[in-house]
């Protein structure tokens, strides 16, 4: 899949280095993927869930969430958010 864009993994890393490992494995994986439909985004993935149009993932021990519109037609990757559970919760981001 196409991740666009990585700019947002670097700022995430920034303000949560805790997560930083984590969040470099979820891009690293996302880039090699070829997923045709949600259930196989959901093999690599089991902790995410189709909220509206976005797909939400746990990142980093369900530390962080990063959102994402996901076109499985072209392969590629929106990176909307990536946010702490208190931000998610707030819904800002829908």
């Amino acid at each position: 899949m196409r991740v666009i864009s990585h700019a947002k993994i670097i700022q995430a890393q920034a303000a949560h280095p805790e997560c930083s490992t984590a969040l470099d494995q979820w891009y690293r994986l996302t880039r090699r993927a070829r997923w045709q439909n949600f259930s196989e985004m959901k093999r690599c993935f089991p902790a995410t869930d189709k909220v509206g149009d976005k797909f939400v993932f746990e990142v980093g021990g369900n530390k962080l969430r990063l959102i994402a519109a996901v076109h499985f037609n072209v392969g590629k990757v929106f990176i909307r958010a990536v946010l702490t559970h208190r931000q998610y919760d707030k819904g800002g981001w829908k």
